[in-house]
């Protein structure tokens, strides 16, 4: 376990470093700021609202919520009150992207209802470490490929977020980027509330 772990810290700080974004490259604004560079049309990663439980269970299927780990009813009233919190700043959703995962989607159609597009790029790799490289740099292209109008919204998983950031956010927890050259700059955080 403990190879593993150092194996996976070795790997995201390389990666890290490989796709442009590093901690010295952070910029904390403040939340008045974070809302007005996603008004501005940033970015938004989210990490899914909170679902009980570590990894995925035995017999997981990608397509059968039933064999997931689920919100339940404190992640649900995140993702509502995620949606709310857009709304009250008066950031315009340009698009929403998830995972595959259904509480990725249940995040983000509790959140924003519309718009919503899964994609693989930004499927949990937590099982498979392997698939890692080639998902961070599909997910870092169409994050880099945004062009708006409107704020870019993405729900997604732990580990996807700290390869492509360096940031581990909790559940419900959002890192606001914006586009800088040929890399993604980090602007900040938006906490979760609590429900």
């Amino acid at each position: 376990m403990k190879h593993r772990q150092a194996w996976l810290l070795w790997a995201l700080l390389s990666l890290t470093a490989l796709f442009g974004i590093s901690p010295g490259m952070a910029q904390t604004l403040d939340e008045a700021g974070v809302w007005g560079a996603l008004r501005s049309g940033g970015i938004a990663l989210f990490r899914h609202a909170n679902a009980p439980g570590f990894s995925d269970p035995p017999g997981f299927k990608l397509d059968d919520c039933s064999t997931q780990r689920n919100l339940d009813a404190v992640g649900q009233a995140q993702s509502r009150q995620l949606g709310e919190r857009f709304r009250t700043q008066r950031v315009t959703i340009g698009g929403v992207i998830s995972s595959q995962w259904c509480r990725a989607q249940e995040t983000a159609s509790l959140a924003f209802s519309s718009k919503l597009r899964v994609e693989p790029a930004f499927n949990s790799f937590f099982e498979n470490s392997m698939s890692e490289p080639a998902q961070t740099a599909a997910a870092r292209a169409l994050l880099m490929n945004w062009k708006g109008p409107g704020a870019l919204v993405v729900v997604t998983h732990q580990v996807n977020i700290t390869a492509l950031t360096g940031l581990t956010p909790s559940s419900g927890e959002g890192i606001v980027l914006q586009r800088s050259g040929d890399s993604l700059r980090v602007l900040g955080r938006l906490p979760p509330l609590s429900p």
